[in-house]
């Protein structure tokens, strides 16, 4: 049996289409986007263009695109960058948020030159953020800056991004979502979300690696982290990565093509996957929100989570076990510690995220190997007293 991928959270094959584009800008059409002759002229076109597919992907003018390396930098310059170009004061984001939100917000916590104060807006077991909790934290302690996720990398579930930031906007705050892994699974607009700032990813929807953006509000003031030629408006110096921002331009527009296509088939996937889940008795995290159509966190009481992606591996599935960007923390999710799951449960935690290239064949493939590892770790374990 062919391996099967169902690991789509974490990255994506690079899709045919996306390669064909990239590949001219790695020898032919190699030039500086600054250079002024024709071989730096080409390279800018190309970005031009890679920008204009990115920018309607989410409904915003290609002035508003920010490229830069990767999501994690792209979170971080809007928080770092948010807070250094603000008076001290308070920095609120959701406790779910992905470590390139939680881990600059920590460290800004930690500076003793200035007198900001970060705050963790409350999750409810269906892992949304409790909006009217949010209300009352931001009356009692005023925000400057609020950083909340579109859709949640490991339970799947989608955030109410829009009335947070109509609380964030009535303090006059600046608001900001990671909407990595909304974008072609779910339709994401920019002013309908209401934010000054969006994080995007190529490598989430079959784009590159190393290739990312910062949406931003015209309006928007930010210190840029990285000093130099004043590439991309000032914000992001450095020579840009031609090929990389190419093949996001041309994945942009290919989600937006097969949004629909995409999200009908994974969401078929996903409904079948979870019926027989729950036929062996698991629980599905966030089941009773509204998810993005491809993701699945899963446990079965009493099989541990990493045993379980390790079993499944050798048999020729690959899942997670949580989030691949922590990987080298392992321990609880703090997604899951979020939603007050508890921690014997969340020690089982595993996560499926479906792609386009899926089929209803490897999911029955996947039920029958799972319930096949189940019962066998479970003969192991009574063995075992």
């Amino acid at each position: 049996m062919e391996p099967t991928y169902f690991d789509h959270n974490a990255t994506t094959r690079l899709d045919d289409t996306v390669l064909e584009a990239m590949l001219p800008y790695f020898q032919q059409e190699f030039g500086n986007a600054s250079s002024r002759h024709s071989y730096g002229i080409n390279a800018r076109r190309a970005i031009d263009k890679a920008r204009k597919q990115v920018a309607e992907a989410v409904g915003v003018q290609p002035v508003q695109v920010i490229f830069t390396s990767g999501g994690s930098e792209a979170n971080n310059l809007f928080i770092r960058g948010a807070v250094d170009s603000l008076k001290p004061g308070n920095l609120f984001i959701s406790a779910i948020e992905h470590p390139c939100v939680l881990k600059p917000a920590q460290a800004i916590a930690r500076r003793s030159c200035d007198a900001w104060t970060v705050h963790q807006l409350t999750i409810n077991p269906d892992g949304q953020a409790d909006v009217a909790a949010a209300e009352a934290a931001m009356q009692a302690n005023k925000p400057g800056v609020v950083s909340v996720m579109l859709a949640n990398n490991e339970t799947g579930v989608i955030q109410d991004v829009a009335a947070i930031a109509g609380l964030a906007r009535s303090h006059g705050a600046y608001i900001h979502t990671d909407a990595i892994q909304g974008l072609g699974k779910i339709p994401v607009d920019f002013a309908a979300l209401q934010v000054h700032a969006m994080t995007l990813s190529a490598h989430k929807i079959y784009g590159p690696k190393g290739a990312a953006a910062l949406i931003v509000d015209k309006r928007l003031l930010l210190k840029p982290l990285i000093y130099g030629g004043g590439h991309e408006n000032g914000l992001r110096s450095g020579t840009e990565n031609v090929p990389a921002i190419v093949g996001f331009g041309v994945a942009c527009e290919l989600a937006r093509v097969r949004l629909t296509e995409t999200a009908q088939h994974t969401a078929r996937l996903r409904e079948q996957l979870e019926t027989g889940l729950l036929g062996m008795g698991a629980t599905i995290f966030g089941n009773q929100a509204a998810r993005i159509p491809n993701t699945c966190y899963f446990a079965l009481p009493d099989i541990e989570g990493d045993t379980l992606v390790v079993k499944l591996d050798k048999a020729g599935f690959a899942v997670a076990a949580g989030a691949a960007c922590s990987s080298v923390n392992p321990g609880q999710s703090h997604v899951l510690t979020a939603m007050q799951i508890d921690p014997m449960l969340a020690r089982c935690a595993v996560r499926i995220s479906l792609g386009r290239d899926n089929t209803l064949q490897q999911v029955d493939d996947f039920l029958r190997a799972t319930q096949r590892i189940v019962a066998e770790l479970r003969q192991i374990n009574s063995l075992s007293f």
